[in-house]
């Protein structure tokens, strides 16, 4: 369908991107926020731009190498995204390691938790790290000269590396005038060093330090002119070509290896290095001058993402808390299907705990009366008690059936390692629909109750993954509403059989009619409110840039209809134009949890109509994904996700955004009296008793 605005009238995906990490490097720069969480926001800042480079930026560039005229929804080119994509994005990293050198260390070291320096080493530090050097790190070093019979090696992506300058001949006579030293994974990138030798609290030395102190050890007889660490990010997206793949686990298996070595996107490098060895390393991995990024500090600072578990300060972190248990839940050892018959029960993640659902497929991985179970996967992790009872389950003779997502990103391996052990136990294992992702959040156990089969189902926003339960909000539903179970059913049939796809009653699904639902949702809102009713549409997602659907979500504001939109990172709509989006509102809630849930309400004339669903308003998830969207049918559990996934966050002025209609953010700054937090408040709610607040 031709898009009925102008590509004005909507803004870059990629570019989004980059602001949503300048919201995410705030909460690194708000000393409101707790020292050692501030570390781990920095991090997380590097880790998401790692993802960015090795997708996003990775498809750019071989777009203009294949010379596609693709032109995004905002009129960009590649090569005119990507010229401003290096620009922002160099501004950024500058910024994140400024905060890291002249605002985040210096703090931490107030307070006794320390980087020690290289040019700062006492005696008996010098003497611990030289013993750490030929100990732990010098065994598994395999340094390599570069010569014609040693070519320039093959770097695998985002490792740690030094490029070493040398001027002298080596044991057969060699002028060597340059070496690689690749860092095995295995090492710790920050090394904490005993109270005793370290003088504080808490005293780190870097890899990096080590290695530059004691790179002459592997250069014996030769002079080390200098010492640089860097750092290349590649093309991580895997290519599968899934219409001619006969078994695409083992094509998949194939495909992995390869991630490691795809083309360079970037290249990271010690502020320090030479021009010289700078360009040399460039032209090695075929990159522009803009793809280098010179950094004052650890060319990884993902890999500090793990110093706060190693500190015992928790007055510099969040507080903890226990997630809070439903009512109905709350007895120790109750009865999940004796519950649910009785009533719908609703979770709220983070601050209500997952180990309903744990405690629902272990349940019924041991009742004799449970015949059947059928699961999507498409995030569980390596270690999955989830996983582990389906395994039981299906050695217990009952039928399991497992939907099994491999190409969902990074997490593939986990993936194809499950389905390995689930095949071996006898468990069917389905690996979804050649060109769609299954990435719907279903579960369904079959009972066998007085003499006929009783469905449960529980469907959710969030993946199976009990880690994440603990750091993203989402919302998962349990209910045994025969239609809504039926529903459940059929798409599980679609997964696993062969067919047309049947009429759902209650669920919207991708990529059949999911998109056209909320079309006509949001075009029910624009013709209500063009007869003159009250018309407004709440909506919560991760992104917003399907243009069909901004088209309708303009022409809803032009007809008078209230629109706020609640989107946690890219939003392609402009809000606020005149004329076209008057009547449009767009935040981004960013905090200690990240905002995961997707919700969806329309007025619809007093009807109050909320959905959730596993699908963001995305081209991937209306017509590449296999998604679920489900009403909340139950009128007291709808007023919960209203008030508690919705209201809270509009009134939210501490760790809300604003966008305007440039797609710049301002942050909300309420006055200590009326300051609303949305998070804190719904921890406050439904935690357990020994939540706190955050400071």
């Amino acid at each position: 369908m031709a898009k009925k605005y102008a590509t004005q009238q909507f803004l870059n995906r990629e570019l989004g991107q980059l602001e949503f990490n300048r919201r995410v490097l705030a909460q690194a720069e708000d000393p409101a926020v707790p020292l050692l969480e501030r570390l781990k926001y920095l991090c997380i800042v590097s880790s998401n731009l790692d993802e960015f480079f090795e997708i996003r930026v990775a498809g750019l560039m071989e777009q203009i190498k294949l010379g596609s005229p693709t032109v995004s929804v905002d009129g960009m080119t590649a090569a005119q995204t990507l010229k401003l994509i290096r620009e922002q994005a160099h501004q950024l990293i500058e910024r994140q390691y400024q905060l890291f050198n002249s605002d985040i260390t210096p703090a931490l070291a107030a307070e006794e938790i320390k980087f020690l320096r290289r040019t700062h080493w006492n005696e008996a530090q010098q003497a611990w790290v030289r013993d750490y050097f030929f100990r732990e790190v010098m065994p598994v070093l395999t340094p390599i000269g570069l010569d014609p019979s040693h070519p320039f090696p093959r770097v695998l992506n985002k490792s740690l590396n030094f490029a070493v300058e040398l001027q002298g001949k080596d044991a057969f006579g060699r002028n060597q005038a340059r070496a690689i030293v690749q860092a095995p994974r295995v090492l710790p990138r920050a090394i904490l060093l005993p109270r005793e030798i370290s003088g504080c609290e808490h005293g780190f030395v870097f890899l990096s330090s080590v290695l530059h102190a004691h790179v002459g050890e592997l250069f014996s007889g030769m002079e080390v002119l200098g010492c640089y660490q860097f750092r290349v990010t590649r093309n991580s997206d895997l290519f599968v070509d899934e219409e001619e793949v006969k078994n695409l686990r083992v094509s998949l298996q194939g495909e992995l290896p390869q991630r490691h070595f795809g083309d360079a996107v970037r290249l990271e490098i010690a502020d320090n290095c030479s021009v010289e060895l700078a360009n040399f390393l460039k032209q090695q991995f075929e990159l522009q001058a803009e793809d280098v990024y010179r950094v004052h500090g650890p060319v990884n600072l993902v890999r500090l993402f793990n110093i706060p578990d190693k500190v015992d300060r928790p007055d510099l972190k969040f507080p903890p808390f226990v997630p809070g248990m439903p009512t109905l839940l709350q007895k120790k050892g109750a009865d999940m299907f004796k519950v649910l018959r009785k009533s719908d029960v609703l979770l709220h993640h983070p601050f209500q705990s997952f180990k309903p659902v744990v405690d629902f497929i272990q349940q019924a991985a041991s009742d004799p009366a449970v015949v059947a179970i059928k699961q999507t996967v498409y995030r569980t992790g390596a270690d999955s008690a989830l996983m582990e009872a389906l395994i039981g389950a299906a050695q217990r003779g009952k039928e399991v059936t497992v939907v099994v997502e491999l190409l969902a990103r990074f997490d593939e391996e986990a993936n194809i390692n499950w389905a390995n052990r689930l095949e071996e136990v006898g468990a069917h294992v389905v690996y979804g629909v050649v060109g769609h992702k299954t990435h719907a959040k279903m579960l369904m156990v079959v009972r066998r109750e007085e003499g006929r089969l009783r469905r449960y189902v529980h469907l959710g926003t969030g993946n199976y993954h009990p880690r994440t339960a603990r750091l993203y909000t989402d919302f998962g539903l349990f209910t045994t509403n025969e239609e809504v179970c039926a529903d459940v059913n059929e798409v599980f049939m679609q997964l696993t059989g062969l067919g047309r796809a049947g009429k759902l009653k209650h669920l919207w699904q991708s990529p059949f009619t999911l998109h056209s639902q909320v079309l006509a949702a949001i075009r029910n809102e624009t013709a209500l409110a063009q007869a003159g009713k009250r018309a407004q549409i709440i909506a919560k997602m991760n992104s917003l840039l399907e243009p069909e659907t901004i088209e309708a979500l303009y022409e809803a504001s032009q007809a008078g209809v209230k629109v706020d939109l609640i989107v946690r990172g890219v939003c392609a709509l402009r809000p606020g134009v005149k004329g076209l989006s008057d009547n449009i509102r767009v935040r981004s809630v960013i905090g200690r949890f990240l905002e995961h849930s997707r919700i969806f309400y329309f007025r619809n004339d007093l009807k109050h109509d909320v959905y959730l669903a596993s699908a963001d308003w995305m081209d991937r998830n209306f017509f590449r994904r296999i998604e679920v969207c489900f009403p909340l049918l139950d009128k007291k559990l709808k007023k919960r996700v209203i008030d508690e996934g919705l209201k809270v966050y509009l009134q939210d002025n501490s760790q809300a955004w604003d966008m305007d209609d440039k797609g710049q953010y301002r942050r909300k700054s309420g006055r200590s009296n009326t300051a609303h937090c949305a998070q804190h408040e719904l921890l406050a709610q439904l935690a357990g008793p020994s939540a706190k607040l955050d400071p």
